[in-house]
C-alpha cells in the first residue's frame, strides 16, 4: 500500500476499491394539492475503481439532491445505488465519505480532533488512531497546525481539514458537494492543484459535484452533463488529458474544446423558470 511505503510506521490498512452506481434513480416530491413534482428521473450512471467523476449542471437541476441520495442522505423515490455492488441504505458511512462546500468542522474541536472524530467510533486503538491521524494531516500539509482550533485557521486550510477527516475512515468512495464553491479564485485553483495531486497519491474514487466546468474538466476522468425539468444525466464526456496536469493545461486548446462541448451542453438545457 502507498502509505505503508510513504510512512512504514502506519498501520497497515487494506485500502477499499470501490465501483458506484447508480441505477434508475428518481426522486418525486408532492407539492401543495398532491400534485407531484419530479425532481430527478431516470438517472444512470457509473464510476470505476480509483476513478475521479464530476457531475455538472445549472442551479435547480438537481446535483446536490443525487449526490444526497448516493451519500445515503436522502432516499430515492424508486431506483437503487451500490458500492461494491452493495445496496446503499444508510447515511454516510465507512464506505462513503462526505465534503460538503460549507467546513462542517466542531469548532470547539482542535484539528487533529476534528480528523480523529470518525474514528472514535470504530474502535479503533488510541495509539492506531494518533498514527492515521498524524499521517492524514501530513497528506494535507497541515501538521504544524494539529494543535489549531477551526477559527484560526483560512478557508482552505480548513476544506483540507474537512478532506482528511473524510480521508482518515478511508473510504470506498469520497463525495464532494461543491468543496471549493466558498473560496476566492486564487484558493480555489489552489485546492484544485491540492485535490488532484492528492487523488494521483491515493487513487481514491470520487464524485463531485460542481457548477465549474473548469474545475470540472481540470480535475476528472470523465464529465456527466445533468439537465433539468426534471434533473438527469443528458450528457458523458470523456476528459482526454493527461493524468498529471498543472493550471497551465487550461489554457490548451484541448481543454477549451470540451470546455466549449460542456457550455453548449449546459445552455442548450437552462432550467426554465
Amino acid at each position: 500500500m502507498l502509505e505503508q511505503l510513504l510512512h512504514p510506521n502506519l498501520p497497515s490498512v487494506q485500502a477499499p476499491v470501490a465501483k458506484l452506481q447508480a441505477q434508475n434513480i428518481n426522486k418525486i416530491y408532492s407539492t401543495r394539492g398532491k400534485q407531484k413534482l419530479t425532481v430527478l428521473q431516470d438517472v444512470n450512471f457509473q464510476i470505476f475503481p480509483r476513478e475521479f467523476v464530476c457531475l455538472v449542471g445549472a442551479s435547480g437541476c438537481g446535483k446536490s439532491t443525487l449526490l444526497n441520495i448516493v451519500a445515503g442522505l436522502t432516499a430515492p423515490s424508486t431506483g437503487d445505488v451500490f458500492v461494491d455492488g452493495q445496496s446503499v441504505t444508510g447515511r454516510p458511512g465507512s464506505d462513503r465519505g462526505m465534503v460538503f462546500q460549507g467546513y462542517t468542522l466542531y469548532p470547539w474541536l482542535t484539528v487533529e480532533q476534528n480528523v480523529a472524530f470518525g474514528l472514535q467510533f470504530q474502535k479503533m486503538p488510541k495509539a492506531e488512531q494518533r498514527d492515521r491521524v498524524r499521517y492524514f494531516l501530513d497528506v494535507v500539509g497541515l501538521s504544524r497546525f494539529a494543535k489549531s482550533y477551526p477559527k484560526q485557521l483560512s478557508g482552505g486550510m480548513k476544506q483540507r481539514v474537512a478532506i482528511a477527516r473524510a480521508l482518515a475512515n478511508e473510504p470506498a468512495v469520497l463525495l464532494m458537494d461543491e468543496p471549493f464553491g466558498a473560496l476566492d479564485a486564487q484558493t480555489k485553483e489552489q485546492m484544485q492543484e491540492f485535490l488532484l495531486e492528492l487523488w494521483e497519491e491515493t487513487h481514491v474514487t470520487v464524485l463531485m459535484i460542481t457548477h465549474d466546468v473548469e474545475e470540472a474538466i481540470y480535475l476528472s476522468q470523465r464529465v456527466y452533463v445533468m439537465g433539468a425539468n426534471p434533473g438527469r444525466i443528458d450528457l458523458e464526456i470523456p476528459i482526454p488529458l493527461p493524468e498529471h496536469r498543472d493550471l497551465e493545461i487550461k489554457l490548451s486548446p484541448e481543454f477549451v474544446s470540451i470546455k466549449r462541448q460542456i457550455l453548449q451542453a449546459l445552455h442548450t438545457n437552462v432550467p426554465t423558470t
